[in-house]
């Protein structure tokens, strides 16, 4: 009898961390403000000053793993966090949990802007919230920028990727390439051709000769969410490029709110995927899109766990981050100009992008006080022309 003691007393006990898992992440999901620095930072009290689920080196070598591979590194460190913690099943639940309560604040945001986003009152908060974004994303920029580009080779690739971008070459080639020419460079081998390439010729987007809006929607989130290295705001680079221009499905605006959608809910900023696909594909395309953009998380997160010591120690891992990231900064970068003119059309709007610009870069306020700010002058400015 003591066997099946033992063993009862061990699924409570797995059930117990599961349960802790999924309210801890559902907790992080529901408060984490402030981008993939800030959600970090609070897991770091919570898994491991708080909690000691894991040491301060353990947990900083997760840190650098996530650097190392594609993907949202703040959602990354939840799932290694969730399999640590509770194995195969804590790595679902807290991804799962961890991203949930964006989805659903950003789903209810997209019903709203698309069944009121005509009134008066919500184009006037709008109005007002789209300048405000340009200001994050200029802030990120800068903030991304000082820790990239401090030699004159990494603003040399800066200037060459934000070219070729310009001129129309393949984002997710201009990210590859860039990262191959930095590992060639460092170790001193013959430049890739096909390295060189990618910085030169366009090409057309994965999944654009399916079949079905719906079948693309998922497909094309599944290959960003595959390739995606540096902040979330590279998501909207890819999304300009793609989806604005190429296949047509959203408006320069309407990219914009999606970016403020993102920024004014909590937890990951990949949550904008869940707006961009309920515009395009209504309930089922926000599933899908955000099914396709967080998927290849969980999948890179099983595939490098036991793999992170020697990851972390990968001279051309290293390099080859280095040089994606520097690219992922041109693409956030030239987005940010694109987002600009479609914002800043008037002195009004103008002022609001600087002094959202200066209430984050002075006074080091949370963006989601940025866009509230911004909503609350574009609301004040129509009850006085009212």
């Amino acid at each position: 009898m003591g066997i099946p003691a033992t063993s009862a007393s061990g699924r409570r006990s797995r059930r117990g961390r599961l349960w802790e898992v999924a309210t801890l992440f559902l907790k992080l999901g529901a408060i984490s403000f402030g981008g993939p620095a800030g959600h970090i930072a609070l897991m770091e009290h919570e898994a491991v000053h708080k909690r000691q689920w894991l040491s301060r080196q353990h947990f900083l070598d997760l840190v650098a793993a996530t650097n190392l591979v594609p993907g949202p590194n703040a959602t990354e460190m939840a799932i290694h966090i969730g399999y640590l913690q509770a194995g195969w099943a804590g790595l679902a639940v807290a991804g799962a949990c961890f991203i949930l309560p964006a989805f659903a604040i950003t789903l209810a945001l997209a019903w709203a802007y698309v069944r009121f986003g005509s009134l008066p009152q919500a184009e006037a908060i709008l109005y007002g919230v789209k300048p405000a974004t340009v200001a994050i994303v200029a802030m990120a920029a800068w903030r991304l920028g000082r820790a990239s580009l401090a030699d004159w080779g990494a603003r040399a690739l800066f200037a060459a990727v934000l070219a070729a971008s310009l001129l129309g070459a393949d984002d997710l080639l201009l990210l590859i390439g860039a990262g191959l020419l930095v590992v060639a460079w460092r170790e001193r081998t013959r430049l890739p051709w096909f390295g060189l390439l990618a910085l030169a010729a366009p090409a057309p987007a994965i999944g654009r000769t399916l079949d079905g809006r719906l079948a693309q929607l998922f497909l094309y989130f599944l290959k960003v969410g595959s390739v995606l290295y540096g902040s979330g705001l590279v998501l909207y680079a890819f999304i300009q490029k793609d989806v604005v221009q190429g296949f047509g499905w959203l408006s320069q605006q309407q990219l914009v709110d999606a970016i403020a959608a993102g920024q004014v809910t909590p937890g990951p900023v990949l949550s904008s995927a869940t707006f961009i696909g309920y515009l395009i594909g209504g309930p089922a395309g926000a599933g899908l899109a955000t099914l396709g953009v967080f998927l290849p998380s969980f999948l890179i997160v099983a595939l490098t766990g036991p793999w992170i010591p020697r990851l972390r120690s990968w001279a051309a891992g290293q390099a080859f981050l280095q040089g994606a990231t520097v690219a992922a900064l041109a693409l956030i970068v030239k987005t940010g100009l694109l987002l600009a003119r479609a914002a800043v059309v008037d002195p009004w709007t103008a002022a609001i992008a600087i002094g959202c610009l200066i209430l984050l870069w002075r006074v080091k306020a949370d963006a989601v006080w940025a866009i509230a700010a911004g909503a609350a002058v574009g609301l004040i400015r129509f009850l006085l022309a009212g």
